[in-house]
């Protein structure tokens, strides 16, 4: 709320823009993808979906429910590494993950992470939209990156983020989360074979899956439709469903990224990274542009931020020794593993699917990890890629 009328104030009465100027950066296509995940997969919680691919997931891993982070982590990077965008992955897993979380008491805010770094993990792949973006601006402006290079550093850095996660959570005594339950019994069968909607459900689960990665459809729209048919079945329900979708997450990222949008419109990224040039040594201007893009991509949209700083590591290059492809790699990096921040489309698809309940707990934790995420992985990226010179 605050974001939208920052927006307002800063945007009518210190600049001058009219109402449609002010909203011209209004987050449309993020606030329909977590309408439409939240209507359709809320339905997918209440009519017991959810809960029979849950249980799928813990017999999978035949009782050791601490390898569960990495098998999400392992399958969202194969989605993206095949051209799927990030959130759209994210969306697809999240309920399940957060679900299964849940279930066996891994922190909520642990899977979210590894989902979301590995989606990022693969986001830079030859086959990607990040990746081939990040390879064309780069060829554009006179400095040609390799695209192998680019997938491994991104790959490998989010390993390494994963790796320092799941450290952190078990020195805060994190790993497990919520008061002691009954253990979940992984050697029983399901709660019971799927039946009537379940089996609907699951169809259309199969359909988005299809439809966003075979044929890139919009996941927002598409979560939209399966929501509607599974409506239109228990019409009667409809009121609840509706009461399913996230509103205070559409609200939080809505304000946040218009706000953010109409600082950067306004040029106050560009005027940061341009002072961030005049400092002159190449490797510390290089680490405070990783900075610049990890921060303000935490509020704002990441591929932005690549599009508007990769052209400015054009003087830097070319006034320094400094390798090309380890730059971009290290900004590329910097600009997406803050994502997972709750104004971010992943972060808040995490927010998004947390329980009622606890939304506000895994919203402010998540923020406290995001927070950390910033002010570690630009300086890690900088450090592991640009002054070893490794790629």
């Amino acid at each position: 709320m605050m974001g939208l009328v920052a927006s307002f104030g800063v945007g009518y009465f210190l600049l001058g823009l009219s109402d449609k100027e002010i909203l011209a950066e209004f987050p449309a296509s993020i606030v329909l993808t977590i309408i439409g995940v939240t209507y359709f997969f809320s339905m997918a919680q209440r009519n017991g979906t959810i809960g029979i691919i849950v249980q799928g997931c813990v017999r999978m891993v035949r009782g050791k429910t601490m390898l569960l982070p990495w098998v999400f982590f392992l399958i969202a990077a194969a989605l993206t590494s095949l051209g799927t965008f990030s959130p759209a992955a994210i969306a697809l897993l999240a309920p399940a993950a957060i679900g299964f979380a849940y279930e066996s008491r891994i922190h909520p805010v642990m899977m979210g992470a590894f989902i979301i770094n590995g989606a990022h993990a693969g986001g830079f792949s030859p086959l990607s939209v990040a990746g081939v973006l990040v390879h064309d601006i780069s060829l554009k402006n006179g400095f040609p990156i390799s695209q192998a290079s680019l997938f491994s550093a991104s790959f490998a850095l989010n390993l390494v983020l994963s790796v320092l996660t799941i450290v952190l959570f078990a020195l805060f005594g994190k790993l497990r989360d919520g008061a002691p339950r009954q253990h979940v019994d992984t050697d029983t069968p399901p709660v019971g074979r799927p039946h009537g909607q379940q089996i609907i459900t699951l169809v259309l689960i199969a359909v988005m899956l299809v439809a966003t990665l075979g044929f890139h459809l919009p996941i927002g729209f598409v979560a939209l439709s399966a929501g509607l048919l599974l409506a239109f079945i228990n019409i009667q329900e409809h009121k609840t469903f509706i009461g399913g979708i996230s509103w205070s997450t559409v609200l939080l990222v809505a304000g946040m990224i218009t706000y953010v949008s109409l600082l950067e419109h306004v040029g106050v990224i560009d005027t940061l990274a341009q002072q961030a040039l005049a400092l002159g040594a190449p490797l510390l201007v290089a680490l405070v542009l990783c900075y610049v893009i990890g921060v303000g991509s935490a509020f704002a949209s990441s591929t932005a931020l690549l599009t508007a700083f990769i052209p400015l590591a054009a003087p830097l290059l070319a006034t320094s020794s400094l390798s090309a492809s380890g730059t971009v790699a290290a900004l590329a990096i910097s600009a997406t593993v803050v994502d997972v921040s709750p104004f971010s489309t992943d972060g808040a698809l995490v927010v998004a699917n947390a329980r009622d309940d606890d939304r506000q707990r895994v919203y402010r934790q998540l923020m406290f990890y995001a927070g950390g995420v910033v002010l570690v992985a630009p300086a890690l990226a900088w450090a592991l890629l640009i002054p070893t010179g490794i790629i």
